[in-house]
């Protein structure tokens, strides 16, 4: 059982981690410094396209991880 509980763990971690880099990669997400912002800006700028496919992609596919954890723990 403590297992299936660190698996779901694990789905939601890098389901928030998916999510993070898409709205990186959309500009939504701030930072505290200037220079920080800067920086952030010009990566994002550069990798923004494979930045958002693939924090898309992550996401989608540990929300589907996720829901069949859930489901099978239902049923």
């Amino acid at each position: 059982m403590n297992s299936f509980f660190f698996g779901i763990f694990f789905h939601v971690a890098f389901f928030a981690i998916g999510l993070y880099m898409y709205l990186f990669a959309r500009g939504i997400v701030a930072f505290g410094s200037e220079e920080a912002k800067a920086r952030a800006e010009a990566f994002r700028k550069d990798n923004a396209t494979w930045l958002r496919l693939l924090g898309l992609a992550l996401a989608a596919i540990m929300a589907l991880n996720v829901f069949f954890d859930v489901r099978s723990m239902m049923g």
